[in-house]
């Protein structure tokens, strides 16, 4: 079992790889065309978060399709799938699920390590600065699960409204006791508050959020 599957249920399935190579024949024409020329760790991205992807769909018994992009780089899914990619640091995974089951599904995996100076003080608000300074159970960097939570708050928000929310827009509390978290939602729009969970794992710490219908 993958480590992001852990964080999700029974209706998702989730499929990791830390894959060193670029196998070109897993990329579909429709994707190749659609990517273009891009520097090789662009391509591996690319490459493995849609073979992850493919093979989540296989095995939720669904027939495998391409996956290009839309305008806000989103993935667009086949019908009846709903989904999320991420990849970092020679990382990829993908979460996947019917549409009859889950309204949407959100993950995002970053390194476990300190986000970049100033980059913390765009991203939070007072409240989330103060359990970042007191730190996290199992975490090394708080800072980055906090990033990591509002990505995976993206994913999981943008194919359900199609419009855009800012990392001011998300309020995350922590409970550290069972490695979850809450989201208040303040701007306009379909959904206002999320949940989901969290854990670090060989360097890499990920979020995983499902909406229900």
């Amino acid at each position: 079992m993958s480590a992001l599957q852990l964080l999700l249920s029974q209706h998702v399935v989730a499929v990791e790889t830390r894959a060193e190579s670029t196998d070109e024949s897993l990329l579909w024409p429709e994707e190749d065309a659609f990517l273009g020329d891009v520097v090789a760790g662009r391509r591996w991205d690319w490459v493995q978060g849609r073979r992850c992807a493919r093979l989540g769909i296989q095995q939720l018994g669904l027939e495998p399709r391409p996956i290009l992009a839309g305008p806000k780089r989103e993935p667009l899914w086949p019908s009846g799938v709903v989904g999320a990619i991420t990849h970092t640091h020679g990382f990829a995974a993908a979460a996947v699920a019917r549409s009859s089951d889950l309204r949407s599904v959100g993950v995002d995996a970053e390194p476990d390590e300190p986000l970049p100076k100033g980059v913390l003080k765009r991203i939070s608000h007072s409240y989330e600065q103060e359990w970042i300074a007191a730190g996290v159970a199992g975490v090394a960097a708080a800072d980055r699960l906090l990033f990591c939570i509002k990505e995976a708050v993206y994913k999981t928000w943008f194919p359900v409204a199609q419009v855009w929310l800012g990392f001011e827009d998300a309020l995350v509390e922590i409970d550290e006791g069972t490695y979850s978290f809450g989201v208040t939602i303040t701007a306009e729009g379909p959904i206002s508050d999320l949940a989901g969970r969290y854990q670090s794992v060989d360097g890499i710490v990920m979020a995983a959020i499902e909406l229900c219908h």
